[in-house]
């Protein structure tokens, strides 16, 4: 699918600084100048790594400037053993994400900016200043999940993943190791905690404003907006990824399914979808119609 590497540079790593924290980046630039510069906001328990192939892509192919990071105390960006971390989901999303899009808008003060954002990914716009200067935002499988959201015949699995048992395993890890439940990587003890208490309470992480969250600012979000939603996505359906829609009163919104027939595949999901095998979808998921 990619040519050489003279079409695209291979990605330099830099290091973002966030609220108490040092993240670790890499940004991938296309051969001559780029059209906009794009931030990848990727889904918990999915390092940046897993989305260095949409990256090579869209520098090659689509003429971007895309940056990709590690949130805090999580593969490159771990500064020590995940035991005892302090990290927190919120953190992840408020300050880690805010700090990459504002890393990039200095980076490029000139050149349009859009936002890739893939699950928890897309949930916390609001508390990103830079998103002022945002004008191109694709979030992907990116709802506020409640565990009855889930198909019946996957309910057991998510009603486990939260279960007494593995948050005290948690507990007396001091972080959730991943292939113990299956999520393969692991996780900052705060970032299950955050992560369990939002999918058991309507409304996700909203149940939290005004006690241990601000409130978020949806004046930033003013761009168009478009909201992915994969039609064999059991982990965060369709109507969880379009109750979404108000948390951003005042962008441009459009809707979109992604269905694996329409695309020649049997299944596509919901960490997959950036995947290089699946890499047919790519150009639906970013270009404009």
């Amino acid at each position: 699918m990619l040519d050489t590497t003279s079409r695209y540079h291979l990605g330099e790593e830099l290091e973002i600084r966030s609220e108490g924290a040092l993240l670790r980046g890499r940004i991938f630039r296309p051969s001559g100048t780029p059209r906009a510069a794009m931030v990848v906001h990727g889904a918990t328990g999915a390092p940046a790594g897993f989305y260095r192939a949409f990256a090579e892509w869209a520098a090659a192919e689509r003429d971007l400037a895309v940056l990709t990071y590690d949130y805090r105390d999580f593969a490159a960006s771990a500064r020590g053993p995940v035991r005892g971390s302090k990290a927190t989901l919120a953190e992840w999303g408020r300050f880690d994400q805010g700090a990459a899009l504002a890393t990039l808008a200095r980076m490029y003060p000139d050149t349009p900016l859009w936002v890739m954002g893939h699950s928890v990914g897309g949930l916390w716009l609001g508390w990103h200043a830079a998103m002022e200067r945002v004008t191109r935002t694709v979030t992907v499988g990116s709802g506020l999940t409640h565990v009855t959201d889930h198909p019946l015949r996957t309910r057991w699995k998510a009603r486990a993943f939260w279960s007494p048992p593995v948050r005290v395993m948690a507990a007396l890890a001091g972080y959730l190791p991943g292939r113990m439940v299956g999520l393969g990587a692991d996780l900052p003890r705060g970032v299950y905690e955050d992560w369990r208490r939002w999918c058991l309470q309507p409304g996700w992480h909203l149940s939290d404003i005004g006690r241990s969250l601000p409130l978020p600012d949806p004046h930033r979000v003013k761009g168009h907006l478009r909201m992915i939603a994969v039609a064999d996505d059991d982990l965060v359906p369709s109507a969880a990824v379009w109750r979404a829609r108000a948390l951003y009163p005042e962008a441009m919104k459009e809707q979109m399914v992604l269905r694996p027939a329409d695309f020649g595949l049997k299944s596509i999901g919901h960490i997959p979808v950036f995947h290089r095998r699946n890499a047919v979808l790519w150009p639906t998921m970013l270009d404009q119609r």
